[in-house]
């Protein structure tokens, strides 16, 4: 018989714990440990593809991972296209398994439509608003009249990981791919805006693009972002205008984009034209009500929440991914198996990986490397045995230099932003 693993996450969506006792007659306790025996552990177990060594360890409410794998597009090199219009993709996670992401995996985030206009030869930049002269720049201005840095730097969409809530919240349902590590080349922001000259009563950047509005309608911006000016500052913010080595591609933001590393992407403007600098917070398009926001206190799943209780995210929190193996692995008993993924947390560099094997009972501390400069990823290993054949869950759990740690899953709120719970992958042991 052919089970609907869709309706089956459904029903856990909709029940949280209780839909163990209707899916599977699983008892749940205080603790929140349960267990599955008899019918209940078969059917979880055939649905799984295998006996579950650390059934008794498996928090209730929790959704098998098995459940949860999908195909990427054929053509699109490990992206899974989200929509249309506009045009977003994301990178299967572990196709993100290298330590700088090739461009054709790096994923696509866009709020309208990309120009079809680029003259790179004809490309200009404009510093304008409350700098002490106004200026316009070329590319080749820009290589020309300041120093040329190569850096890895984490762009991550601050919707990624918006796909695991419930009440699901409206907008791309990214699940783990809405991440990248590549290598950009550029000028300091900061040596632009100091050759401009930073007013005294400048406080907030905002950028512009030459994307196009969904609508068409010129007169409007499909994004317009902005920043404090302290933000601005920091040494790793690059005016971009190549990736790993080569020029941009047309939908990374070609021929010239921001790139600010530790906060949310949407900061990293693509097809940049201008830079102005404002005495207020920045409002444009994307910078005011709900868009990149989260409430300022904790708030009940479903809860209707006032626009003036929004507060704009800044710093993106501790993070993980596991790329290797790829989900659904199968595995030989008696010989370790070598998992390794990246980490990263905002402007702060992570102290600590570990993985489990047993749904988060124990852990195991995993080898990591120094990120190659601020801002990148961090590339983590671990070798791990399992004591029997089955299924497991193998979850990876970062630490960042502040000693926080990635939860088992963070509190719902309206948008879907900031979803920084534990990556798991499923692994069959034979």
């Amino acid at each position: 018989m052919k089970v609907d693993k869709q309706k089956i996450i459904e029903v856990y969506a909709e029940h949280g714990e209780s839909a163990d006792q209707l899916v599977f007659g699983r008892r749940t306790y205080n603790d929140r440990r349960g267990f599955l025996r008899g019918a209940g552990l078969a059917a979880m177990g055939a649905l799984v593809g295998g006996f579950i060594p650390f059934h008794r360890n498996m928090p209730a409410g929790l959704i098998p991972v098995a459940f949860a794998q999908s195909e990427g597009i054929a053509g699109k090199d490990g992206l899974e296209r989200l929509g249309d219009r506009p045009l977003n993709a994301e990178t299967l996670v572990h196709m993100l398994d290298d330590a700088i992401t090739p461009t054709n995996r790096h994923f696509i985030r866009n709020n309208g439509t990309a120009p079809t206009n680029v003259d790179v030869n004809n490309w200009s930049l404009t510093i304008d608003g409350l700098v002490d002269k106004a200026m316009s720049f070329s590319i080749e201005d820009l290589e020309s009249q300041f120093e040329v840095v190569t850096k890895a730097l984490v762009i991550e969409c601050g919707g990624n990981g918006r796909a695991f809530f419930y009440p699901p919240a409206l907008g791309n349902q990214w699940r783990f791919g809405a991440v990248a590590c590549s290598e950009w080349t550029g000028v300091r922001l900061r040596d632009v805006l100091h050759a401009a000259g930073v007013g005294d009563s400048a406080v907030y950047t905002a950028h512009e693009g030459a994307d196009i509005h969904l609508s068409g309608d010129t007169s409007k911006s499909p994004l317009s972002r902005g920043m404090p000016i302290d933000k601005a500052m920091d040494e790793d913010n690059l005016i971009a205008f190549a990736q790993n080595g080569e020029a941009l591609h047309p939908m990374n933001g070609a021929p010239l984009r921001l790139v600010v590393p530790g906060w949310p992407g949407s900061l990293s403007q693509k097809w940049l034209t201008r830079i102005w600098l404002r005495d207020q917070v920045h409002d444009g398009a994307k910078m005011t009500g709900t868009s990149y926001r989260v409430p300022n206190r904790p708030v009940a799943p479903g809860e209707e929440v006032a626009t003036e209780d929004f507060e704009i995210i800044q710093e993106m929190p501790v993070k993980s991914i596991i790329t290797a193996p790829a989900s659904q692995y199968v595995h030989s008993q008696g010989s370790e198996l070598q998992v390794r993924g990246h980490a990263w947390a905002g402007d702060i560099e992570i102290a600590a990986v570990d993985v489990s094997i047993d749904f988060g009972a124990t852990w195991q501390t995993a080898e990591l490397d120094a990120p190659v400069n601020s801002h990148a990823w961090q590339n983590w290993r671990a070798a791990v045995e399992f004591p029997q054949a089955g299924y497991y869950e193998v979850w990876a759990r970062a630490t960042d230099s502040n000693g926080i740690s990635q939860p088992h899953a963070i509190p719902w709120n309206p948008k879907g932003y900031l979803n920084n719970s534990l990556h798991r992958i499923a692994v069959h042991v034979s």
